[in-house]
């Protein structure tokens, strides 16, 4: 019913927004304001880049939420070595981790499968197409002016890595003056954070900038249960990235990024597992990757786009006894020409992509797909109140064929009132990297056989009103996921000799229907922020009878930030946020988890150019393992020592550091 009541409230909109049309013949300009603009009411206008034809993020159909910078410099503050927490608190957006021993996690959109998000670097996919689960955990957010995030398939636009939404982290851009920054953090449980920014003019048409970053965190098993509870890690990060443009509109940029970690999980030191065994769980990282993008006017209305990206990461795996080697590799080259009128813009464009795995360990996993597409995408103004989007994109996958993903989204925008609709089809090709396997590895899983690709549709209403400092907003959503891969015990286990799990295609459909609402309040100096989100997210059961819940997504979660900030002189946070029950799945001790709060406090000093901070995060004390052990009382047959994460696993932490900055 819910989907039926969507799409027919969807219907009627594109109706209403049709009628509008026509009686409104008024003539509607194309936007040409600047990345920061404000407008005679002083709202900042944001220039988005996620959704292709850089629209004003509040003229744009196709719904693109922001994390502006000054968000990003305070979640720079709690956690300043990766960008988990930086996202994890956006509405609709949940951190899922993936594998308790080593802390690696995914992003869920909307309750949608965390490998479903694709996770780009200004538009490029640097971390490659399908981003392994520690990788969130290997990005700074030092360097970052805003984050877009598009929730609900995107495959029209970025392909099959993109069938539950967006994440594109835009860079910070030059300015004219050399400036930087450095930051210095520490933590109550011996973790320690050095980075450092720095960009600068080279000449009269060059300016670049480098990003580096050390951090380390110590080994920490806060129950004395001879498990890690907290993985140890050191790692290192440098990035530079090129500017380039001349007086005729023509601009060039270049990035190179490499990254190296040794992450250390598993069984503490001279400790053991209920069987007596030890079983250390390690991994070692390596990513390089180069990319750019190359954009020149071809005229007055039309101009020419030609991106690339290349990325290699190495993994050396230890999993107890069992060592994996192995490599991933991302390549991407595409060209598009895009053009706009009065009303109308446009875009066409060609791509291919590549996505290869080797193991030399398990050679029956590797696969190399070759994947190439054509997209276009036409955004058409029909009124000073109305527009709409529609994109569509046909990729021909060298292993799973033919796929055609459309995307239609309407802005009705009528006085204060902001209303979008949103319908798209996508699809994902299956791997063996599902989120069950990051803990466990491959040795235990059979070779993947007659797997289809994964498929979903997903649509949105959301409406939003601005009243005076008050912003509101209410979204629902709803998404339908055909065979969905998932881990399965093999019933005939000798016919794989020493293999005992396997990856199917799942029966029935998964189904999830929700709704956001979201708060924000200015009063002076203060902003308020609340949200909650209702997630109904089920899936059939094998004999299709009946539905039973989706694992690890809570029906019910909200939050509630309070800052008092004065530009320069100082900067005092609260933060509390709800996390409902979840239905849980093999897990000996409970079938559903108990709910919990995240408390969290900030304040931040600053005396000219040096800001001096601290941040106490979970002030409850909130940790997983006061409620039942995170081990099993035995080796599950996938090889797996852990239930799934449902709650915190870090307890009470308190940061602190300096942040000191250079230039004007």
């Amino acid at each position: 019913m819910f989907t039926q009541f969507l799409k027919a409230t969807f219907a009627l909109l594109l109706i209403s927004a049709f009628a509008q049309a026509n009686e409104n013949e008024s003539e509607h300009h194309h936007h040409e304001e600047s990345h920061h603009e404000h407008s005679e009411n002083k709202i900042e206008k944001i220039q988005v880049t996620a959704s292709r034809l850089g629209r004003i993020v509040t003229e744009s159909a196709t719904r693109t939420e922001i994390i502006n910078g000054e968000e990003i410099q305070e979640k720079a503050l709690m956690r300043p070595g990766n960008i988990s927490m930086l996202v994890a608190e956006t509405g609709g957006v949940r951190v899922q981790t993936t594998s308790p021993a080593l802390g690696s996690a995914n992003i869920r959109l909307q309750g949608l499968y965390g490998r479903y998000t694709q996770l780009l670097s200004d538009g490029l996919p640097l971390y490659g197409g399908q981003t392994a689960s520690i990788g969130l955990l290997q990005i700074p957010p030092t360097d970052l002016a805003n984050v877009e995030i598009i929730k609900g398939s995107a495959s029209s636009l970025y392909g099959g890595s993109a069938l539950g939404g967006v994440i594109n982290l835009i860079s910070r851009t030059p300015s004219d003056e050399y400036e930087g920054e450095v930051l210095v953090n520490a933590t109550s449980k011996n973790g320690q954070d050095v980075t450092a920014y720095f960009s600068s003019p080279l000449t009269d048409d060059v300016s670049a900038s480098v990003t580096a970053g050390v951090h380390r965190q110590s080994e920490q098993d806060l129950d004395d249960d001879g498990w890690l509870d907290m993985a140890g890690y050191k790692r290192g990060s440098v990035r530079p990235r090129f500017y380039w443009q001349n007086d005729n509109g023509a601009n060039l940029y270049v990035t190179l990024g490499a990254m190296k970690e040794q992450r250390d999980g598993g069984t503490a030191s001279n400790a053991s597992l209920p069987d007596g065994s030890l079983f250390p769980l390690n991994q070692e990282s390596r990513r390089t990757d180069f990319g750019f993008i190359y954009d020149q006017p071809l005229g007055d209305a039309t101009n020419i786009n030609i991106r690339g990206s290349v990325m290699k990461q190495d993994h050396q795996h230890q999993f107890g006894e069992v060592f994996e080697d192995d490599s991933h590799k991302s390549y991407l080259i595409e060209s598009s020409v895009s053009g706009y009128s009065d009303k109308t813009a446009w875009l066409i464009g060609a791509a291919l992509q590549s996505e290869q795995f080797n193991s030399k360990t398990f050679s029956e996993f590797n696969y190399d797909y070759q994947v190439p597409g054509i997209f276009s995408q036409i955004d058409y103004d029909a009124s000073d109140d109305v527009s709409m989007s529609f994109s569509a994109r046909a990729d021909w996958h060298s292993e799973y064929g033919t796929q055609v993903s459309p995307r239609i989204s309407l802005l009705y925008s009528p006085e204060d009132w902001t209303i979008r609709g949103a319908y798209g089809k996508g699809f994902f090709s299956p791997s063996p990297f599902i989120e069950d396997i990051d803990e466990v590895g491959l040795s235990r899983l059979a070779p993947l056989e007659n797997l289809d690709e994964e498929r979903a549709s997903t649509a949105s209403i959301d409406v939003s009103r601005m009243i005076g400092d008050l912003e509101t907003s209410m979204t629902l959503f709803t998404s339908d996921i055909e065979n969905v891969t998932e881990l399965a015990m093999i019933k005939n286990a000798n016919e794989f000799a020493d293999k005992q799990v396997q990856i199917i295609n799942a029966t029935g459909e998964s189904n999830i229907r929700g709704a956001e609402l979201l708060l924000r309040y200015r009063w002076n100096d203060i902003k308020f922020t609340g949200s909650y989100l209702y997630t109904d997210a089920k899936k059939d059961t094998d004999a299709q009878i009946s539905q039973i819940p989706l694992a690890l997504t809570p029906e019910h979660s909200a939050g509630l930030v309070v800052m008092w900030e004065e530009h320069g002189s100082h900067l005092v946070g609260f933060e509390a946020y709800y996390t409902g029950t979840q239905h849980l799945e093999n897990n000996p001790y409970r079938d559903r988890s108990d709910p919990y709060w995240h408390l969290g406090l900030l304040g931040q000093i600053t005396f000219g150019k040096i800001s001096l901070f601290v941040n106490a995060e979970n002030l409850l004390n909130v940790r997983q393992t006061k409620e039942d052990p995170l081990v099993l009382p035995e080796q599950a047959r996938s090889g797996r020592w852990t239930t799934n994460i449902w709650s915190r696993n870090d307890g009470f932490t308190v940061n602190a550091g300096i942040r000191y900055q250079f230039g004007d």
